[in-house]
């Protein structure tokens, strides 16, 4: 029960990685090709994902947003917009 279990947390973790791979975009993909990636990430599992998580995903695990600051969610986060009311 134990390998089954493990079997399958194997495979969504390989799910995950490949299916963030692919939605990446092209030009935010560090390293490889994103090609390469799903390719890595497939044959060498666990190892390819977390090589995935650590050196190709866009600002590695810390920085899942890109490092790019967020702007205002919508008009009333906006200061602009709240001065002119």
């Amino acid at each position: 029960m134990i390998r089954f279990l493990v079997a399958i947390a194997l495979l969504a973790f390989t799910v995950y990685c490949v299916v963030d791979v692919v939605r990446t975009d092209k030009e935010r993909v560090r390293h490889l090709p994103k090609l390469a990636w799903v390719t890595v990430t497939m044959l060498f599992t666990p190892f390819g994902g977390l090589a995935w998580l650590f050196a190709g995903r866009p600002g590695g695990l810390r920085q899942r947003g890109g490092g790019q600051p967020r702007g205002p969610r919508g008009p009333d986060d906006d200061p602009d917009f709240l001065r002119g009311i």
